[in-house]
């Protein structure tokens, strides 16, 4: 196997994002991940495909000097799936946004994470249909000012967090697009995850819905308006480390180290790998203004994949058929000669 840089996943395309598109920077990650993902598993370049709906982010494909599909809007999940069904040896990467994989996908997005394809979804959450001038999406927030809701939304959005858990998810991360060394370290615990993969990456579009995750990006609150949970590592949080988050048995709660009694040794450690659907959950449902927003890996589990199960059963079957080829089964059975 080469020895694989940043540039080897570059494609010789220009990138046609609008100039501060959050997009810019996810898909930088990308292609600082997949030298150190290529080098942990020891894949050729060979490996990868990028598979991607409609929409702003799903022009990544062309960016990505890899094998890539651009599929149509809503379908990139069903065709992700057929892709490591039919060849288990490629390593698929899938490219999306809220509107596409949530509204018009939302089917082929939630089964996906049921069956547990070996797959890693990428999906843009930017509140807003970007491609198709600003109508609102299924993230958007309730009240949101857009071109088909002039006097407000009045639909509640998804947690994408939530629904992935709620769909027995066994991974979900989530980050902000400004957030390269985050991104790229949840890129790479994705593709070393053996089934599917969801990383909700919160970007901004500068065009349609500027702004809409400032209230987490700002660098004056965001170390105040979010934690980042990483594996083994304490709850802590704040511009000055000195809140955390700690489970007084029914609830998660935010207190300052301190204060009240409480130390750093009564803050809760992050484990992702464990079974406890609930912690991952409530870790994935936390807001403002009284939780912080949590980012990085929330959910790490192992469980049985669709392909492999798809792959063990075909193996099964064929060990034990008699039927090797068409002509077995064009006459295996009752035939008859027809003069």
């Amino acid at each position: 196997m080469a020895n694989l840089t940043f540039k080897d996943f570059k494609s010789d395309q220009a990138v046609r994002w609008c100039p501060g598109c959050g997009d810019h920077a996810v898909l930088a990650a990308l292609q600082r991940a997949l030298p150190k993902v290529s080098q942990a598993l020891n894949y050729d370049k060979e490996r990868y495909v990028v598979v991607s709906g409609i929409g702003c982010s799903s022009r990544l494909p062309y960016y990505m000097d890899t094998y890539g599909f651009h599929s149509i809007h809503g379908r990139a999940t069903a065709i992700s799936t057929g892709i490591k069904v039919a060849n288990p040896w490629l390593t698929v990467w899938q490219a999306c946004g809220d509107g596409d994989a949530l509204a018009i996908g939302g089917n082929h997005f939630i089964h996906a994470i049921r069956r547990n394809i070996d797959i890693n979804i990428i999906l843009f959450n930017n509140q807003i249909y970007g491609l198709t001038k600003g109508q609102y999406s299924p993230t958007s927030k309730f009240g949101a000012i857009t071109k088909t809701s002039p006097y407000g939304t009045v639909e509640h959005p998804f947690n994408p967090g939530a629904l992935v858990l709620g769909a027995k998810g066994t991974f979900f991360a989530r980050s902000l697009d400004v957030e390269l060394k985050l991104n790229e370290e949840i890129m790479t615990s994705a593709a070393l995850h053996d089934g599917c993969s969801v990383m909700e990456m919160l970007t901004n579009c500068v065009i349609f819905n500027d702004g809409a995750h400032r209230e987490l990006s700002d660098p004056s609150v965001k170390e105040d308006h979010t934690i980042v949970l990483r594996q083994g590592e304490r709850m802590i949080f704040g511009k000055n480390r000195d809140k955390g988050l700690i489970y007084d048995g029914r609830k998660i709660r935010v207190v300052h180290i301190g204060e009240g009694g409480f130390t750093e040794e009564d803050i809760l450690v992050h484990d992702a790998h464990t079974d406890n659907i609930g912690i991952h959950m409530a870790l994935a449902e936390m807001k403002g203004p009284d939780y912080p927003v949590a980012l990085g890996v929330i959910r790490d589990v192992k469980d049985i994949t669709y392909d492999d199960g798809v792959r063990d059963q075909v193996k099964a079957v064929t060990a034990k058929s008699s039927i090797h080829c068409v002509d077995d089964l064009i006459h295996s059975g009752t035939t008859w000669t027809v003069e």
